[in-house]
C-alpha cells in the first residue's frame, strides 16, 4: 500500500499499486521466444559501438592489407608501362596494356580456354558433390566411413595430390597399366594437347568434390525432418522430394558453394604449374597461370597486372550472374 496526501483537502488517501506490465514477448517466425534487449541509453550504445570496432578491426585491417591494397596496386600498375628489369622508369599508358592484351590472339585463346574450363568444371563439381551429399545423408551401411574417405583428399596438401596424380598419369603409370590390362592402348594424358586439360579437371575435381560435399551435407542435415515426413505422407517419390524440398532448402548453401567454387577454379594455379607448366602447346594455360608467367617469367609486371584485372572482372561477372540466378524470391540482387 502507498499513502499519498490530497493537495486540495489535505486528507490522506491510500493508493494500491497497479500490476507491473510485463515486457512484451517477441517470437521469431518459428514461434521461439527471442530475448528483448533493454535500451541502455547513450552510454551503453557508445560502449557497444566501441567494442564493435575493437572486434571488427583485425578483420577489416586484414581485408584492407591482403585484398584492397593489392587490388588498388594492381589497377595502378596495369595503367603503367616499364621496361622489364626496372631499367627505365615506368610511364603512364592508360589502357595501353589492355589494348596489347586483347590484340594478342594467344591471350584471347587463353581467355576462351579459361571460360571453357570453368563452364565444364564448376557444374561438374557442384552436381557430383550434391549427389554424393544426398546419398551420404541416407541410411546406408558404413556412411561414416564413406564420408571420411571422400574428405581424405581435402586433408592432403595440393602439392602432394598433384605429385601423386602426375605419377598416375605417367605413360608407365598405374592408369595406363590398367588400360593395357583390359586390352586398351597407352594414353599420353598430360603430354597430349587434347587430354591434358581434362586431366587437370580430374585432379581439381578429386580435391574439390569432397570439400564442397561437406558444406552440402551440413545443409541437408539442417533441413527439418517434418518436411520429409510430410512428403512421405503425400507419397512423393525420391526425385520429387529432392526437387521440391531438398533443392529449395539448400538454396543458400548452394549459392555459397557455387560462388566459392567459381572463384577457386578461376584462380587455379598449382596443378597447372606442377603437372603441365601450361603445356603441351599452351593447352592448359589458364589466365591465372598466364598472369604469373607474364609477371615472373617474362618480367612484365604491368602486363601481368592487367591480366589479373581482366581475370578479376570476368570472375565478378560470373559471381553476379550466380547471385541473380540463385537469389531467393523477394531478395534484391
Amino acid at each position: 500500500m502507498i499513502s499519498t496526501t490530497d493537495t486540495t483537502t489535505g486528507a490522506a488517501r491510500t493508493r494500491r499499486p497497479g500490476p507491473r506490465t510485463a515486457p512484451r514477448e517477441v517470437r521469431n517466425r518459428f514461434g521461439t521466444p527471442v530475448p528483448v534487449r533493454r535500451r541502455t541509453g547513450r552510454a551503453g550504445a557508445r560502449r557497444e559501438f566501441v567494442w564493435g570496432i575493437v572486434f571488427l578491426a583485425p578483420a577489416v585491417i586484414a581485408l584492407a592489407v591482403l585484398r584492397v591494397a593489392p587490388t588498388i596496386d594492381a589497377v595502378g600498375s596495369s595503367l603503367l608501362k616499364a621496361f622489364p628489369g626496372g631499367l627505365i622508369p615506368p610511364t603512364f599508358t592508360g589502357l595501353g596494356n589492355y589494348e596489347s592484351l586483347f590484340g594478342d590472339p594467344a591471350f584471347l585463346a587463353t581467355v576462351g580456354r579459361t571460360l571453357l574450363f570453368n563452364v565444364v568444371i564448376n557444374p561438374l563439381q557442384i552436381v557430383v558433390a550434391l549427389l554424393v551429399a544426398v546419398l551420404l545423408t541416407q541410411r546406408i551401411p558404413l556412411v561414416g566411413l564413406w564420408r571420411t574417405l571422400l574428405v581424405v583428399p581435402v586433408t592432403i596438401p595440393i602439392v602432394g595430390s598433384c605429385i601423386a596424380w602426375g605419377a598416375a598419369f605417367n605413360p608407365q603409370g598405374p592408369i595406363n597399366a590398367a588400360i593395357t590390362a583390359i586390352g586398351g592402348g597407352t594414353q599420353p594424358f598430360l603430354t597430349s594437347p587434347r587430354q591434358a586439360l581434362a586431366c587437370i579437371i580430374i585432379v581439381a575435381s578429386w580435391i574439390g568434390i569432397g570439400y564442397w560435399m561437406m558444406f552440402l551435407v551440413s545443409g541437408i542435415q539442417a533441413i527439418p525432418g517434418e518436411l520429409y515426413e510430410a512428403a512421405k505422407l503425400d507419397r512423393a517419390g525420391p526425385v520429387r522430394t529432392f526437387l521440391r524440398i531438398t533443392l529449395p532448402m539448400l538454396r543458400r548453401q548452394l549459392l555459397f558453394v557455387l560462388v566459392a567454387d567459381t572463384v577457386a577454379n578461376f584462380v587455379l594455379f598449382v596443378p597447372v604449374q606442377l603437372l603441365t607448366n601450361g603445356g603441351p602447346q599452351d593447352s592448359t594455360t589458364l589466365l591465372m597461370f598466364d598472369a604469373y608467367r607474364t609477371t615472373y617469367g617474362y618480367g612484365s609486371q604491368n602486363l601481368g597486372s592487367a591480366e589479373v584485372i581482366v581475370l578479376t572482372v570476368i570472375m565478378l561477372v560470373f559471381v553476379v550472374l550466380q547471385f541473380r540466378l540463385l537469389r531467393e524470391d523477394g531478395e534484391d540482387a
